[in-house]
């Protein structure tokens, strides 16, 4: 698989999940108008069934508070 290939596929899901989470999170914001503050946890799950059982999966979590008022 070339780089371009994979960074496209990349580009595409992180756009969907980008698209997605803004809609719940403005969704979430308007049907709870008394949150000051959301703190949210981005979780990246490697969901790949390795041949390898040595092999390290994909880890990645981000935490962030966002300003609701």
């Amino acid at each position: 698989m070339t780089d371009e290939i994979y960074k496209k596929d990349i580009r595409a899901l992180l756009k969907t999940f980008g698209v997605m989470a803004d809609e719940a999170i403005v969704g979430h914001i308007a049907k709870n108008p008394g949150i000051s503050q959301l703190n949210l946890k981005v979780i990246l799950v490697d969901d790949t069934k390795y041949d390898d059982q040595n092999c390290e999966k994909l880890s990645l979590e981000i935490n962030r508070s966002i300003e609701c008022k």
